[in-house]
């Protein structure tokens, strides 16, 4: 079965257009995954996940992992960071700027229309009710997504211990994605470094 899937993956792989035809084709997944995403930019990177990685195969687990550390150690919007940088890694800088647009064309149309009706429904008891069901619909959304991508990313006793001590540090301290996502790299290269020296 395993063999079947990757034989699929492989395929779509072939068949996968370049260039403008590329660029298109992620502007228009973007929207797709910008206008049915709700919640934080993790329930995205799980949408991009399922899309790019189980659906259609255009890169790994650990590829998107690494888009994920790139993308959280950059100014600016993480999400948006992200599908950037996988659109120019998929189709040059116009696919990094097709996954933007894409991403951000639901949101511009949903914000101006609610903008437009928010004194009509900021008091709506229905619609607040809508709202509380899409969060709790959004939470296990982003944990499969924890959880699948942390299979492939905590494969040692390193990973782990490291994971462990930046979840409790993120929860209980007030330190910076960004000073985590550093110490992490420095940690990973010094516990790396020991490995190799102690084997030689």
């Amino acid at each position: 079965m395993q063999a079947v899937k990757q034989a699929v993956k492989t395929e779509t792989a072939q068949q996968r257009p370049a260039g403008a035809q590329m660029a298109l084709r992620i502007l228009l997944s973007f929207i797709k995954i910008g206008a049915f995403t709700f919640g934080s930019g993790w329930s995205i990177v799980a949408q991009m996940e399922q899309e790019f990685v189980d659906k259609r195969g255009w890169m790994t687990k650990s590829d998107l992992l690494e888009l994920i550390a790139v993308g959280k150690s950059l100014p600016g919007i993480m999400v948006v960071n992200i599908t950037m940088l996988f659109g120019y890694q998929m189709a040059g800088a116009l696919g990094g700027v097709c996954a933007a647009v894409g991403l951000c064309i639901p949101a511009v149309i949903t914000l101006t229309v609610v903008t437009a009706i928010y004194d009509a429904i900021k008091d709506n008891y229905w619609v607040w009710s809508a709202l509380r069901g899409v969060q709790c619909a959004v939470a296990p959304i982003i944990g499969g997504a924890a959880i699948s991508l942390g299979k492939d990313a905590l494969r040692s006793a390193a990973a782990i211990m490291i994971c462990a001590a930046a979840f409790v540090l993120c929860y209980f301290t007030s330190i910076s994605n960004l000073t985590l996502v550093i110490a992490g790299v420095v940690i990973a290269l010094v516990w790396m470094g020991v490995s190799e020296h102690g084997r030689s």
